[in-house]
């Protein structure tokens, strides 16, 4: 088991990552203090409960706590305001308090409702993220916690850091291929961002990342929760340098918005955005292998970077136009320097963003 720190001063918080850390889950509550007198509600989904909820719950309950659970549908629909209420209204019921945790067991998108539901109930209870997907290796550092709008995503949100993440490795193995590929997006994202070596490292060892092997997953997950967390300590609320982790982001989320926030993984659509990302970046200047280099990482994971023929440009323009980052016609986006660095760049015009989205549409056509 290895453990990492997102040093947050009197906030900070560990990232536990190792096998069978579910069937531990009691004694990590203990070891921080966690009262066993409130009820701890445990967030999942319908794909993850069946898996992993009786590990999680046999093992607090046999540490002393009592458990409440809530089981939401799969996938990005569920973090919607409607969910949120029904979740809110479990905790209630069943007579959460201030001193009650709300534990996130699954993907981005439980730990991004669980999370989101623990800083609401009552002005903030404990929060702990147990992820079950390599994507969430991203989501579950950090600490924030949203639910989308149908206009755009993560506009209703909040950060809020949780006491830890216990990520338990063997979870993973359970993985359908497609989400294997999604979540290995934001791995690579984190190389391509800040690290050359390790974005190499991804390249070379794609087959066994794929594959699920035990040493690479687990090198290659360290890695990226060691990136994310180093970013987070540096700038928790985005102020600056946080922004980087968005990489691919901006366009990204407007595919996810447009595709009805489940015709594409997060994964998926942030490797499109990424490829965008690169080919803006070639646009201003920069060196045209910087664009091939990427298109050729993620498309050894079998991740897309072409545009989706029948995503209509103007509902792409429509939603990056409702992002946070869209201000004066004008687009904050992450854009790539080289492999391993990036810059925020406030400037990027809508014509410019038009001109990709119709050279990756071509891409399509010649794939």
């Amino acid at each position: 088991m290895r453990t990492l720190e997102v040093d947050l001063g009197d906030r900070s918080y560990p990232i536990y990552i190792g096998g069978d850390l579910l069937k531990q889950a009691g004694a990590y509550f203990e070891r921080h203090g966690l009262t066993k007198k409130s009820p701890v509600l445990i967030v999942t989904d319908k794909n993850v409960a069946p898996l992993h909820l009786h590990k999680v719950e046999a093992s607090l309950q046999a540490s002393g706590y009592r458990t409440v659970c809530h089981i939401v549908e799969a996938g990005e629909p569920s973090k919607s305001l409607a969910v949120f209420e029904q979740v809110m209204t479990t905790a209630i019921e069943n007579g959460l308090d201030r001193k009650s945790s709300v534990v996130a067991l699954g993907g981005g998108v439980v730990g991004d409702l669980a999370g989101f539901v623990a800083a609401s109930y009552m002005r903030g209870v404990t929060f702990v993220q147990m992820p079950t997907t390599i994507l969430a290796h991203d989501s579950s550092v950090g600490g924030k916690v949203a639910v989308n709008h149908r206009l755009a995503k993560n506009m209703i949100g909040a950060f809020y850091q949780p006491e830890m993440v216990l990520y338990d490795v063997n979870s993973l193995q359970t993985l359908p291929d497609r989400e294997v590929r999604a979540g290995l997006s934001e791995m690579v994202k984190h190389g391509l961002i800040w690290d050359e070596p390790f974005a190499n490292w991804c390249g070379d060892n794609c087959d066994k990342l794929l594959a699920l092997d035990a040493d690479a997953l687990e090198y290659g997950l360290i890695q990226g929760c060691g990136i994310k967390a180093k970013v987070v300590a540096t700038d928790e609320r985005e102020q600056g340098l946080r922004a980087i982790l968005n990489l691919g982001h901006t366009l990204g989320h407007a595919i996810e918005a447009t595709g009805g926030y489940g015709e594409y993984l997060h994964g998926e659509a942030i490797s499109i955005g990424m490829a965008a990302a690169a080919l803006i970046a070639v646009h201003r200047g920069r060196d045209a292998s910087l664009y091939e280099k990427t298109i050729q990482l993620l498309k050894g994971f079998g991740l897309p970077t072409a545009m989706p023929q029948h995503l209509k440009e103007e509902q792409l323009i429509s939603a990056m136009m409702h992002d946070k980052k869209f201000t004066e016609n004008k687009i904050v986006f992450v854009l790539p320097v080289r492999i391993g660095e990036v810059e925020i760049v406030s400037d990027v015009m809508l014509e410019e963003v038009r001109q990709v989205i119709a050279e990756l549409k071509g891409e399509g056509q010649n794939v």
